[in-house]
């Protein structure tokens, strides 16, 4: 009966009679120059992303700042940098996997201006 239940489950799903929360964890990787490629798409999602931290301003307003690239993106139109609020941080050079929610023309005043930002975002170093 439960495998009927799963059945059913996974058919109204499958068929948009019902929707499931996904969180940032859950959202499939996505390379830095496609978020910001589909950030219109993407706004106040959930979204995941791996690469190298190349920069770190911890505690700014409550918040680490934690700037991730991974190869692709073009830094002539500063689309190869994501810039990831957390409360985690790691150091410059670590690989990690970050996961947030994509947020669009955040202005935290005082030269503080972000077209794109992964706001609130789990960091995991990877080894």
């Amino acid at each position: 009966m439960k495998l009927l239940s799963i059945a059913l489950a996974a058919l109204i799903a499958g068929a948009g009679l019902v929707s499931f929360n996904a969180t940032a964890a859950d959202a499939p990787a996505k390379t830095v120059a496609v978020i910001y490629k589909d950030k219109a798409a993407l706004a106040g999602k959930p979204v995941s992303a791996q690469g190298k931290v190349v920069k770190v301003n911890n505690g700014i307003m409550g918040r680490n700042f934690v700037h991730v690239q991974d190869g692709t993106g073009d830094a002539k139109a500063s689309t190869n940098n994501l810039v990831v609020t957390s409360k985690q941080t790691a150091a410059v050079g670590d690989k990690v996997s970050i996961s947030g929610t994509v947020v669009l023309d955040r202005d935290f005043g005082s030269g503080y201006s972000y077209p794109l930002l992964i706001e609130d975002a789990t960091i995991t170093v990877k080894k």
